[in-house]
Order: structure tokens, then C-alpha cells, then sequence
């Protein structure tokens, strides 16, 4: 069965019934999406991307430059429609009678772009390498819902046993009726033999069994550019219909404009916020503006003086908070392009909703603010300059300083934006925790789940976690809500973790994102899937 846009969990478990996700693709890999043979034009596509923070590990990718790329050289499990929805890739069957204990069968035929086969080890290894506290990957926590799994010490995933070289079982702690749902997200991506024994040098040069593969040992420029070409061996559903991809890194979105205008570059996947007026009329049918699984807000460290996670910081972040007309802004800067946020996930997901207990602190309410702030003054007087980091390659600077203005008009305050020039600097900073302020902090979804969009971010400990916030009542509902029976159950316990959110105010909601894109006449087929990013394996051009 295929299982659509919902929350983890999805599934009700039917007395006597199996739980299986089977027969979405053959064992020659034809399937929706998919087209016969190798491409049908040795034609490449260019689009924009921004240099990865990380080697290209499937499990160490957490951010959206590295995950275009490591999504478009590996093919895991399951792999993700237009809309959402899951289909087989390697895998034939995945299958449980309980929801808990899985075994997964794999298609025969499969191989890695240097001719090792695909087998159940590839993908038991990889997890367990990914899982290892000491191996430090950024999304070893997808994992901690497997049997033997720790945060604490280097240990092995009990739950995962090879059968054969087609097929593996997966033990779960608890049952999760939509695991699968998860099972396209990078992290799962299998590992070739010749990886694992030098990860460090397949960081710079992997070797993947997707649909585009690296286009020569010297494919990654860093900084700048990097080439890819398609996989002739690929057996999945994203077969490519062109000859490959080159994707740019640029320093700002306005020259990543430029280019489409001029014909020098195909597929942008975001449009400058210079541009949000006139992109429409100017490109016509070549333009997009459609919702996606993008959720903006920016953080406030609870190690900063004054913002800790006591009386002082709750009432200064809901100040804060309350401070920014976000309406004006999304109006005035993003012309209708965004959507103020009402809680921490996405309208296209399932599960979201505008009826959450503190609420209220996401409306602008200037009076309230002052008074807010007040009280937190006359706990210790606020004397300093409040910055948000944001980084110049992504299109940011006009937004920010929108907000730091609102927020310095209501409060009285000085607040200014902090420019890092690239994504990857601006989250070292972040990891090191030698933020100054705020700290832009933009979500998209990984999997269409509430679920990814609240434990990657806030989950004790979480990889994506950055400024380290904890709060072990919001751990219990989402543990909870993980293992819940029935799709309202685990709503209900979705929601109340949010609401605890809102309280703690860690991170201040912004928007939800469309996706706003344009491609060149050069081009045609171009979709953009529910994440906003492009399903560049259908891209044309003569």
C-alpha cells in the first residue's frame, strides 16, 4: 500500500491483516515516475544549490544543500512522489504483522556505481554506521527507534539482522504503524563495501546507487559547482530523461536570478525576495508559487544572558515574539508568498492546525510586548543590542531586517541582522553555540510527517537540535505520540508537544514557505515535489 501525507502513525493496525508496503515497483524497477531504459537525452540541467556543510555521508547531510545532492546520487527503500507518497526503490516488500517487527525484501539486480551489488549488509551496515555514537553522524537519531540503539555509548542495532543477501528483518522498541513513511529520508541510504572502509574519502567523492552519479573524481568544486550524470545501471522509479545535472552554488539568490533570466541557468528553486512582485508575470507558466513543507522561524540560544530557559527568557522571547507583525511582513516583503505561521510544522502536513493553546504569542500585539518586556526588565534590566544570524547565500537579509525593525520599533530595543556569507558558516557557529542572538532557523520537511518536524529540531539531544534546547515534558508526547495506536491519538500528543513549544518559545514561528520557482525556456517537465524541491530526474531539454 502506498501511505499518503500523514502524521507518524498513520496506519490503524487491522486485527488479522498484515501491515505491508508491496508491489509499488517490479524487480526490473518500472513504476509511476519511471521511464524505460537510460535517458533520452544527454542534455544537462542546471540549477542552483548552495556548497554542502558536510562530506556527502548520507547519515552527516542534514541541510537542504548536501540533501539535494545525496538524494539525487542514492537510492534508498522507498523514494517520495510529486505529492508526498511513497514508493518502492530497492525495496520489494516491507512488510509486519504488528507494526513492530518488519522484514524487508529487496529487488536482485541492484548495484552501486562501482559494480558492488546492493544487499541486505548495505543497508544493515550503513544503519549501524550511521547509528554509532561515535561516529558523530548529524542523523544517527533517525535510528533510535530501532532495538539497541543509545545516546549514551557505541552500540549495536539489535534489532537489525540480515536473513540473506535479499532481505533483512528490523526489530523496532515499539510499534510505529508507518515506518516506512521514514524509509526515503537520506539517512537510510545503503553503503557500498569501498565506503565504509574510507568514509572519509567517500565524503568527497560517493559512490551511490541512484539515478545521477558523480561525473568524475573531480566533480565537486568546492564552493562553486557540482557535476553529476546519470547512473546507466539505475533500476528504480526515478529514471532520468536527461543526461545529468550540474548544480551551482551561488553566493546569492539575485545572481542565481540573473542567470535564469539570461538563459544561463535552468531550474531556481527560489526566487529573491527583489523579484516576488513581477517573478510571475515575467515568467509566466515557467513560474511557481505552491505550498511545501517549509516552516521559517529563528531561535533565541537559552545560553544567552537574559534568554535563559527561567521566568526572565520565557517572558523576553514571548515579547519578542509579539513584537513582529508578521501580516505586514509577509504582505510588504514576501508579497503574499508566505503564510504566518501557527505552529511548528506546515499546512501541507497532516496533523497541522491554528487552534493551539499560546497561540497568542504568535499574534502582533504591541501593547502587550512592552508589557511582557516590562516584566522581564524589572527581573534584570536588558541593555544590549538583540541580532539575528542569517545567512547572505539564501535570500535573507530584506526579511530580517523587517523583523529586527518590528521588534526594535515595539520594544525599544536595538536589533540589527547578523550576515554569515554562507549556509555552512552560519550552522558552524550554530553547532559551536558562539551565537550573539537569534538565529534564522528554517525547517523543510524530510519525510511528510509532524513528526520530522518536531523531533529533528527539538527533540532532546537531536542532531538538527543546534542551540540545545530540552525540555523532557516535551520528550515524553512526542515518545508518545510515536508509539500511538491511532492517527488521532498521535495528533493529540503532536499538538500538546507543540503547545509546550509555545510556552518555551525556543524558537519564535515566523511563516510557512511556498515554493517559488522558475525555470528557463530552455526546459520543460519541471515539478516541484512537496519539500519545494525540483524532481530534476523528469526535467527535459532539447
Amino acid at each position: 500500500m502506498k501511505i499518503k501525507k500523514l502524521g507518524l502513525v498513520a496506519v490503524a493496525l487491522a486485527a488479522a491483516s498484515a501491515l505491508a508496503l508491496s508491489g509499488c515497483a517490479s524487480d526490473t524497477g518500472s513504476g509511476s515516475g519511471s521511464t524505460e531504459g537510460a535517458s533520452s537525452s544527454s542534455a544537462i540541467i542546471t540549477t542552483n544549490g548552495s556548497e554542502p556543510q558536510n562530506p556527502l555521508l548520507p547519515a552527516n547531510t542534514t541541510e537542504t544543500g548536501g540533501g539535494k545532492i545525496v538524494t539525487s546520487i542514492f537510492a534508498g527503500l522507498v523514494s517520495y512522489t510529486a505529492d508526498g507518497e511513497i514508493e518502492n526503490e530497492v525495496a520489494k516488500s516491507i512488510e509486519s504483522d504488528d507494526a513492530q517487527h518488519w522484514t524487508v525484501t529487496l529487488n536482485d539486480g541492484w548495484t552501486f556505481t562501482n559494480d558492488e551489488p546492493v544487499t541486505a549488509n548495505s543497508f544493515v551496515d550503513a544503519w549501524n554506521y550511521a547509528a554509532l555514537l561515535s561516529n558523530a553522524q548529524g542523523a544517527s537519531y533517525f535510528f533510535d527507534n530501532i532495538e539497541g540503539f543509545s545516546y549514551d555509548a557505541d552500540s549495536e542495532l539489535t534489532g537489525l539482522k540480515v536473513v540473506d543477501d535479499l532481505t533483512f528483518t528490523v526489530d523496532l522498541a515499539a510499534p510505529e504503524a508507518d515506518w516506512p513513511l521514514r524509509l526515503g529520508y537520506s539517512a537510510y541510504m545503503p553503503l557500498p563495501e569501498a565506503g565504509l572502509a574510507d568514509m572519509e574519502a567517500f565524503g568527497e567523492n560517493p559512490i551511490g546507487n541512484g539515478p545521477y552519479m558523480l561525473a568524475s573524481d573531480s566533480a565537486w568544486v568546492h564552493n562553486e559547482k557540482i557535476d553529476l550524470i546519470t547512473n546507466p545501471d539505475y533500476k528504480g522509479v526515478r529514471t532520468p530523461v536527461n543526461g545529468g545535472l550540474t548544480i551551482t552554488f551561488y553566493a546569492t539568490q539575485d545572481a542565481a536570478y540573473a542567470d535564469v533570466q539570461g538563459g544561463n541557468l535552468d531550474v531556481l528553486d527560489g526566487v529573491p525576495d527583489s523579484a516576488f512582485s513581477t517573478y510571475e508575470d515575467e515568467f509566466g507558466d515557467r513560474a511557481v508559487n505552491q505550498a511545501a513543507a517549509i516552516f521559517q522561524g529563528f531561535n533565541i540560544p537559552g545560553y544567552l544572558a537574559h534568554f535563559g530557559m527561567d521566568e526572565e527568557g520565557e517572558l523576553r522571547r514571548h515579547a519578542i515574539s509579539m513584537a513582529i507583525n508578521r501580516d505586514e511582513i509577509t504582505d510588504v516583503i514576501f508579497e503574499g508568498t508566505r503564510t504566518p505561521a501557527t505552529d511548528f510544522t506546515s499546512p501541507v502536513i497532516a496533523g497541522w492546525t491554528d487552534k493551539l493553546e499560546g497561540a497568542e504569542y504568535l499574534e502582533y500585539n504591541p501593547e502587550e510586548a512592552k508589557k511582557l518586556w516590562a516584566e522581564a526588565d524589572a527581573i534584570s534590566p536588558y541593555t544590549g543590542t538583540f541580532d539575528i544570524a542569517y545567512n547572505a547565500d539564501g535570500g535573507h537579509q530584506a526579511w530580517v531586517e523587517a523583523v529586527t525593525n518590528s521588534i526594535a520599533n515595539t520594544l525599544g530595543i536595538q536589533a540589527v541582522g547578523k550576515s554569515y556569507p554562507t549556509f555552512a558558516a552560519a550552522l558552524d557557529d550554530r553547532e559551536q553555540q558562539k551565537l550573539t542572538g537569534g538565529t534564522r532557523a528554517g525547517w523543510q520537511g524530510d519525510y511528510p510527517s509532524m513528526y520530522n518536524f518536531l523531533a529533528p529540531l527539538y527533540q532532546t539531544g537531536a542532531g538538527s537540535n543546534y542551540e540545545g534546547y530540552s525540555n523532557p515534558e516535551f520528550d515524553s508526547l512526542l515518545a508518545e505520540g510515536s508509539v500511538a495506536q491511532t492517527v488521532e491519538d498521535a495528533t493529540a500528543k503532536y499538538q500538546a508537544a507543540q503547545e509546550v513549544l509555545l510556552k518555551d518559545m525556543a524558537t519564535v514561528p515566523l511563516w510557512y514557505s511556498n515554493v517559488n520557482g522558475v525555470s528557463s525556456e530552455a526546459v520543460d517537465n519541471v515539478v516541484f515535489g512537496w519539500d519545494s524541491v525540483p524532481l530534476y530526474f523528469q526535467i527535459t531539454k532539447e
